[in-house]
């Protein structure tokens, strides 16, 4: 779920690149976002993909039978890099889905990916204000 609908209820379709960009990620790692697969490391798919990213090392993420039945790893890193693109932090800088076509279907260079809207479970909208209130009932 996009951090924008989560925190505000907004939904475009730039959430429904967000849902793409995980969709992405679960295919190439084989596992889902929500369960811990990595020891020592973050318990969402999005952060261990993002720390990956940023040391260098995507293509430890990838699915062993992927890799193995994949003639070109540089295209399965350009789906890492694409599926990060999709997963920015504000929607407007999101790409829509005809451009994520388009950088499927051509080698042109991408941008560089930004820091992802949620990763290791946590919100890093900046907008974001938490107001909470307990109620403790008691019997008569």
């Amino acid at each position: 779920m996009a951090p924008e609908y989560a925190i505000d209820g907004n939904f475009s379709v730039k959430s429904d690149i967000f849902s793409f960009g995980i969709l992405l990620l679960e295919i190439l790692s084989g596992k889902k976002n929500k369960v811990n697969h990595w020891e020592n490391e973050s318990p969402y798919l999005i952060g261990y993909a993002w720390d990956l990213w940023t040391e260098e090392r995507p293509l430890e993420m990838v699915d062993d039978i992927l890799k193995e039945s994949c003639n070109n790893l540089s295209e399965v890193l350009r789906c890492i890099q694409i599926s990060l693109l999709c997963l920015e932090q504000h929607p407007y800088d999101r790409p829509d889905m005809s451009s994520v076509i388009m950088m499927f279907g051509s080698e042109i260079a991408l941008p560089k990916p930004k820091q992802p809207a949620l990763f290791v479970g946590e919100y890093s909208y900046d907008d974001f204000d938490n107001e909470l209130s307990i109620t403790a009932l008691e019997a008569r």
